[in-house]
C-alpha cells in the first residue's frame, strides 16, 4: 500500500462527513499529528498522522494550485 501524499495548505476528503454537511477539510498543521479544519464552520480537530491518513480519501485541492492561482491573478 502506497503512502498517501498530501502537503500543508491542501483541501482534502475525509471518508466521513462533518455534521455541517461538509466533508472538505484543510490541512492547516503536520507533525506527528495533522490539524484539519472543516471547510464549512472553520471546526477545527487534532488527528495523529496515521489515523488521518486512514481516513483521508483524497486530495481535493492542492495548496500549489492554490498558490499559482494567486499568482496569475497579480
Amino acid at each position: 500500500m502506497q503512502k498517501k501524499q498530501f502537503a500543508l495548505g491542501d483541501i482534502v476528503e475525509m471518508k466521513k462527513p462533518h455534521p455541517c454537511g461538509t466533508n472538505a477539510w484543510k490541512v492547516i498543521r503536520m507533525g506527528a499529528d495533522i490539524r484539519i479544519k472543516c471547510t464549512g464552520c472553520d471546526h477545527s480537530i487534532l488527528l495523529p498522522r496515521r489515523r488521518f491518513e486512514q481516513r483521508m480519501k483524497k486530495v481535493l485541492v492542492s495548496a500549489e494550485q492554490t498558490e499559482s492561482q494567486v499568482k496569475d491573478r497579480e
